[in-house]
């Protein structure tokens, strides 16, 4: 017989948060500012915060210029990041608005980017302005487009600095934190909830999951259906030489291609002052498979043989076969920025990082393309928090805790900060 779990804490928490990420951390914060008497602490398998996508991702504060018009993404990112900006300007934490041009080489595109232009003016994107080729180059010297949109509210930020301050202050309202506690099961029993781990277990009366890339299946424990699941996808980048950073100035994008579920590759400044190309997107061979060579047979398994992943592969093979080309040779990776700094070559460019995006996907094969949140007795769940999470954070914070107030009839505070 198995030897019994070692209790990790006889205390009964009011709340217990699993997830160590930026939403996770937010969401922390926000209980306690709202809910100081509360017993809350927060659980992450891993040795620290943010080793996963809120510490491995291009560190763009996003506008909200892309996502359908009244959608949760829409929504909390234009919330969010006026919500961050004051954040940050009260921390003293650095970010930098140096803008975003989405830019059309091809005729074809042009009907696209009016539409975009008119999706985030509908969501209430400040600024946004069509620019022509000379306005292009007058902003970007080295890129070359036939129209572009240019945002002025787009910017940049190191996001694990951000999450990191979250958890600061969480610990300063008095969350306890539990490192290396990988959550294997949730049960509900006479009014609490028990969180199993290999390590141990934790009991709260109210539990809140924001697992991202385990989020379907933490969400799966407490009886929720399997659908959506949550896919891997890797996305890697490389780098500018320093010597070639005057290449870019601020954010470029291209235009989306309808062709492909993602937004291709651009080119992103970083506040040390690097500039990041890309990023792709290919599929991980394991949750958290930051290589080509990172295999989780199981997981790899249960994504093929996934429905949904079935009818998403066979739609688009095409464009996946020109992502995993551009994976695996550099030229081609290259050759896909070019169309916007032509001048771009292959011997500029230095590897960099690569991220996994936790995408959730239906069992008929579309991507879940707005924030899902579920909910049971005793839990709410964060189940699909994709880009741009992280710009939301705070405002997924405050939405997580009113569901949670709701819920778990919490007394709703008079002020929350």
């Amino acid at each position: 017989m198995p030897e019994p779990a070692r209790v990790v804490s006889r205390v009964i928490y009011d709340v217990a948060v699993v997830g160590g990420g930026i939403v996770g951390l937010a969401t922390t914060r926000e209980l306690l500012l709202r809910h100081p008497e509360l017993k809350v602490v927060g659980l992450e398998k891993e040795s620290g915060f943010n080793q996963h996508q809120s510490g491995r991702n291009s560190g763009v504060i996003h506008a909200g210029i892309y996502y359908k018009p009244g959608s949760f993404r829409a929504k909390l990112c234009i919330e969010g990041r006026k919500l961050v900006w004051q954040y940050c300007d009260e921390k003293g934490i650095p970010y930098r608005q140096v803008g975003k041009l989405i830019v059309a080489t091809e005729e074809s595109e042009l009907g696209r980017l009016q539409d975009l232009l008119e999706r985030g003016q509908a969501n209430g994107v400040e600024g946004l302005e069509i620019l022509d080729a000379d306005g292009i180059r007058e902003r970007e010297p080295h890129c070359r487009g036939i129209r572009a949109m240019f945002s002025p509210a787009t910017g940049i930020i190191d996001w694990a600095r951000v999450s990191n301050s979250y958890a600061e202050d969480a610990r300063a309202l008095g969350a306890e934190f539990v490192f290396d506690h990988e959550v294997t099961d949730i049960k509900r029993r006479a009014g609490r909830t028990i969180l199993h781990a290999s390590n141990g277990e934790v009991q709260a009366k109210y539990v809140i999951t924001c697992g991202g890339l385990y989020s379907d299946k933490l969400t799966q424990m407490t009886g929720a259906k399997s659908d959506p699941k949550i896919i891997p996808f890797r996305g890697d980048f490389m780098m500018l030489k320093p010597e070639k950073s005057h290449l870019v100035n601020g954010n470029i994008y291209p235009v989306p291609d309808p062709a492909f579920p993602y937004l291709g590759v651009h080119f992103t400044p970083r506040m040390d002052g690097s500039i990041w190309l890309g990023p792709n997107a290919v599929l991980a061979f394991a949750r958290e498979g930051y290589s080509f060579f990172r295999i989780n047979p199981a997981e790899l398994w249960e994504t093929l043989t996934y429905p949904g992943f079935v009818k998403f592969a066979t739609k688009y093979w095409k464009v996946g076969a020109g992502e995993i080309l551009r994976d695996l040779v550099r030229s081609e990776f290259v050759r896909a920025l070019q169309r916007f700094v032509p001048e771009l070559q292959p011997r500029d460019c230095l590897p960099a990082p690569s991220g996994v995006r936790a995408q959730a996907m239906t069992l008929d094969g579309a991507l879940a393309d707005d924030f899902l949140f579920e909910g049971a007795e005793g839990v709410v769940h964060v189940r699909n928090a994709p880009s741009p999470a992280a710009t939301s954070s705070l405002a997924i914070g405050k939405y997580v805790i009113d569901e949670a107030e709701r819920r778990f009839g919490l007394s709703r505070p008079t002020v929350s900060a």
